[in-house]
C-alpha cells in the first residue's frame, strides 16, 4: 500500500479504530510518511483492469449521499490510457444521469473492480474528465475498441479516469463465480490431457489393426 492511498483513504476516526485493533503499524502508521502524490499501474494492475468485463465506481451527490452505479461491457472495455489513466466509453443506460450530474460538482470517483473467479479485487481513486463525443471523437472510438473487435452500442461520450491511487484488497468472503466464457476456457484446458490420450490410444489401435491385416 502506498502512502498516497493511505492520505486519501484513513480519516482520523479510521485510524483511531486501527490503533485500537491493532492494525495500525500496517495501515494507518504509513501517514507518518510524506504523501508520494499520484501512484502508477505496474504491470499486474494494468494487466487487471484490461481483463475485465465490469466493475462498480462510486462518486459522491452535492449532499454527500454516495452513489454506486455498476458498468459491464465486453472484456478490454475499461482501458489503460497511460500510467496512471484509465477510461472507457459511456454506454446508454437508464437516462438518469446521476453519475455525470455528481462530476459536474464533484471528479472525486472510486472503482471497485472484481475477478470472481480468482477472487481478485483492486479499488482505485481517481479523478473523473466527461468528454462528450463531439469533443474528441477519436478518443471514443479508441474506447470503443475490444479485443474482439467494435463495440456496436452507440456510445455519447468517454470517460478518462486519472488514478490517484490504487490497492489490492484481500480475498476473503469473495464467493467464486464463473462465466460461459471461462467455464469454456477451464473445460477447455481440462480436456487437453484426456484428449492427448485419446489420441495416443487411437493410433495405438490403428497400429495394431495395421500390424493384424499384415498377418492375416
Amino acid at each position: 500500500m502506498s502512502t498516497r492511498y493511505a492520505h486519501i483513504a484513513f480519516s482520523p476516526a479510521a485510524v483511531e479504530r486501527q490503533r485500537s485493533t491493532g492494525s495500525f503499524t500496517v495501515y494507518g502508521s504509513k501517514l507518518d510518511q510524506p504523501d508520494e502524490g499520484p501512484m502508477e499501474f505496474d504491470f499486474r494492475a494494468q494487466g487487471f483492469v484490461k481483463s475485465v468485463d465490469s466493475f462498480f465506481m462510486s462518486t459522491v451527490t452535492p449532499d454527500g449521499w454516495p452513489y454506486v452505479q455498476h458498468r459491464g461491457g465486453p472484456r478490454g472495455f475499461l482501458h489503460v490510457l497511460g500510467p496512471n489513466r484509465i477510461g472507457f466509453a459511456d454506454l446508454p443506460g437508464n437516462q438518469q444521469f446521476v453519475t455525470l450530474g455528481n462530476l459536474e460538482e464533484n471528479n472525486r470517483i472510486s472503482l471497485f473492480v472484481i475477478d470472481y473467479p480468482t477472487r481478485t479485487r483492486l479499488k482505485i481513486y481517481g479523478r473523473a474528465q466527461v468528454i462528450e463525443a463531439d469533443e474528441d471523437p477519436a478518443l471514443l472510438q479508441q474506447l470503443l475498441q475490444v479485443p474482439g473487435g467494435t463495440m456496436t452500442a452507440k456510445a455519447q461520450r468517454s470517460i478518462v479516469i486519472d488514478v490517484e491511487a490504487f490497492d489490492w484488497n484481500c480475498s476473503r468472503n469473495i464467493t467464486p463465480r464463473f462465466d460461459k466464457e471461462r467455464m469454456d476456457e477451464s473445460l477447455a484446458l481440462a480436456r487437453q490431457p484426456l484428449q492427448a490420450e485419446v489420441d495416443r490410444l487411437t493410433a495405438e489401435v490403428e497400429e495394431l489393426r495395421a500390424r493384424l491385416s499384415k498377418n492375416e
